[in-house]
């Protein structure tokens, strides 16, 4: 075997022209693939992160309150007391944060929207910190009373900057309307979908606006060190706040806006929790997550093809430049199973240097790419939730494409090594071409 080895170092070497061409060809691709798969896995983990940090934890203890039978808001009643069974009881948890929410008017002077209403803690919210892109103003502001943060789109539409006064009006749980007029303390960069439907306000003027009480949050946001151990926390959160005397609704694994028809239809009032995750706060995105992956497939689809056709023909000519030599070795007794290993090492040989080059320029680009924060069209933005462009490269992955190119070009090298090996040694020192 370690001869045939150097027969397939000798022979790149020997053919050193064809040898750069089809390795150069074999590293494009594989370059092209790390950085696609970089491109789709840092869009992915971008917009899940946005999403996750923005909208919903990775796993959320929410809930509904009616005072009548008829009338829900999404609250949860004595949340200290529940946050802190939490963190006794899931270890995995790496931060928790309460979050208010609501669905409100705001009115400026010049203009007016509807939007979803999000009461923030902000020192107590690390991942604003790292994904808002604050353009004036500072978050730090939005922690005093009576402040809120815009997205620069609402902002524009307001025509308010950072300083001026909008007025918030909601219903209250008791189906009265109540103002709070905030002072604008920070305007942040847009951040797709998110920007469009939410702002952010200091907790306890949320509070205000809907006339809760200072122990009563919308939801607590849970985000775990391991995201894959989601569905173990949510089954035994389920379990513990059961046990522990609060009343859990039936999982539905829907946003929570969403089930406001079916829970007003209940006869019951008073408190009931409910345990979702983050799939199930953000099913809109899906289709995004989906689309993704589809186009990856297809990409590596196409590129797997061009380099296995190209891949084919090359050996080819390589193999009818070859015959006098092939009808040489066989002459001198090399039997047919020889000749074939011999193509099938150099094809090998050649695919996994060409692999290794090809993943080692995929992950320069990629980590410089990522290094220089490149902007993104305002449509890409839009959908993975950030302004900057973010190559993520897996390592198994990388090693996973170059198993996989370098399996493929030597099973390609079988056809033309099989006919190779079946000429006749006379046919093959007198063939000419």
């Amino acid at each position: 075997m370690f001869q045939l080895f150097l027969i397939a170092f000798r022979n790149l070497g020997t053919h050193r022209r064809r040898t750069l061409l089809l390795g150069g060809a074999i590293a494009g691709v594989t370059a092209l693939l790390v950085i696609l798969m970089g491109l789709s896995t840092g869009m992915k983990e971008t917009l899940l992160r946005s999403a996750t940090i923005l909208s919903t934890g990775h796993v959320n203890v929410g809930g509904f309150y009616k005072v009548t039978a008829g009338q829900a808001a999404p609250v949860v009643t004595s949340y200290p007391k529940v946050l802190e069974l939490v963190r006794k009881e899931v270890p995995e948890l790496d931060y928790a944060v309460q979050r208010g929410r609501g669905w409100a008017k705001i009115v400026s002077e010049k203009s007016s929207m509807q939007v979803g209403i999000g009461g923030v803690d902000v020192k107590d919210e690390p991942g604003l910190h790292k994904v808002l892109q604050i353009r004036e103003g500072s978050l730090g502001g939005l922690s005093e009373s009576g402040t809120a943060l815009l997205f620069e789109k609402q902002a524009k539409r307001l025509e308010v900057k950072v300083g001026d006064t909008i007025t918030i009006s909601a219903p209250t749980m008791r189906g009265t309307n109540n103002t709070v007029d905030v002072r604008v303390a920070a305007i942040a960069g847009d951040m797709g979908m998110m920007s469009d439907f939410n702002i952010y306000v200091e907790a306890s003027t949320l509070r205000s606006l809907y006339q809760l009480r200072d122990d009563t949050t919308g939801a607590l946001f849970l985000y775990l060190k391991d995201v894959s151990q989601v569905p173990q926390v949510q089954a035994r959160l389920r379990d513990v706040l059961a046990k522990a005397g609060f009343t859990v609704m039936d999982n539905d694994p829907r946003a929570f806006w969403f089930k406001f028809d079916v829970v007003n239809r209940e006869a019951w009032t008073g408190q009931k929790l409910d345990i979702t995750n983050w799939e199930d706060e953000l099913s809109f995105i899906t289709w995004t997550l989906t689309a993704l992956n589809g186009l990856t497939g297809v990409l590596i689809f196409v590129l797997l093809v061009i380099i296995g056709v190209g891949i084919m023909n090359t050996l080819w000519i390589a193999i009818r430049e070859r015959t006098r030599e092939i009808g040489t070795l066989r002459a001198i007794g090399m039997q047919r199973t020889r000749v074939v290993a011999m193509f099938l090492f150099e094809a090998m040989t050649l695919g996994a240097l060409g692999t290794l080059v090809g993943a080692l320029l995929g992950l320069a680009v990629c980590l410089g790419v990522t290094a220089a924060k490149v902007s993104v069209p305002e449509v890409v933005a839009m959908f993975i939730m950030s302004e900057r462009l973010n190559l993520v490269v897996d390592a198994g992955a990388v090693v996973g494409a170059m198993v996989f190119i370098t399996t493929c070009t030597t099973l390609i090298s079988l056809i033309p090594s099989f006919l190779a090996a079946r000429l006749k040694p006379v046919t093959a020192m007198h063939h000419i071409g």
